[in-house]
């Protein structure tokens, strides 16, 4: 079962990190692929570069790390700049993906699931380590009030950043199993244990 993974996405604000977190307390192992993401454009030098003549030094502090803020207001003020931060990232960060699986694999899990837990998994192409997509889907309005509350960010800003992703059919299209972002802790909890349990047999 060590070879089983199990791909997590859904566009933003849609729950997929309390739904990663329950599939963690239910016994499988997490790889957060927005800290892979974090730390390819900290360490990664070529990744940084593309960054630096895609979006100018401006996205840069003076000591050369990349501040996130500003890349993220220039990468989401449009789908095409999105587009363009994707395309210089993903092959990087998928790389990393690859060198994880197969750290984790060596290790094992309690329910020998392996979740990618990804935004971006789609996008990026990382569904082919996958063996099954759990996707996470809520309804815009309640999106956008958790993005503006957990990033900090102003409704436009927020509106920009929801913008910026895929509408909910195409997560639907490539999902072999949609979850609610709207249940409670209690039903989640079963929902998550289901597929858990159908995974493992």
């Amino acid at each position: 079962m060590n070879d089983y993974i199990l791909g997590l996405t859904g566009p933003t604000g849609a729950g997929k990190s309390t739904v990663a977190e329950e599939l963690r307390r239910q016994g499988c192992t997490i790889i957060d692929c927005d800290q892979i993401s974090r730390e390819v454009t900290t360490v990664c030098t070529p990744c940084l570069e593309e960054l630096r003549q895609e979006f100018g030094a401006e996205v840069f502090e003076e000591d050369g790390t990349l501040n996130r803020q500003r890349l993220a207001k220039k990468a989401f003020s449009s789908a095409e700049k999105t587009k363009r931060l994707n395309a210089i990232t993903h092959p990087w960060i998928c790389r990393r993906i690859g060198e994880e699986i197969q750290r984790y694999r060596q290790q094992g899990s309690d329910s020998g699931i392996l979740v990618l837990d990804a935004p971006l998994l789609l996008e990026a192409g990382a569904d082919v380590f996958c063996n099954q997509i759990l996707v996470v889907l809520a309804p815009a309005a309640l999106r956008m009030q958790r993005i503006m509350r957990r990033d900090n960010l102003t409704e436009s800003l927020a509106r920009a950043r929801m913008q910026a992703q895929p509408e909910d059919d195409f997560y639907q299209e490539h999902a072999d199993i949609c979850l609610d972002g709207t249940l409670d802790s209690h039903a989640l909890s079963c929902h998550v244990r289901q597929i858990v349990s159908g995974i493992v047999g």
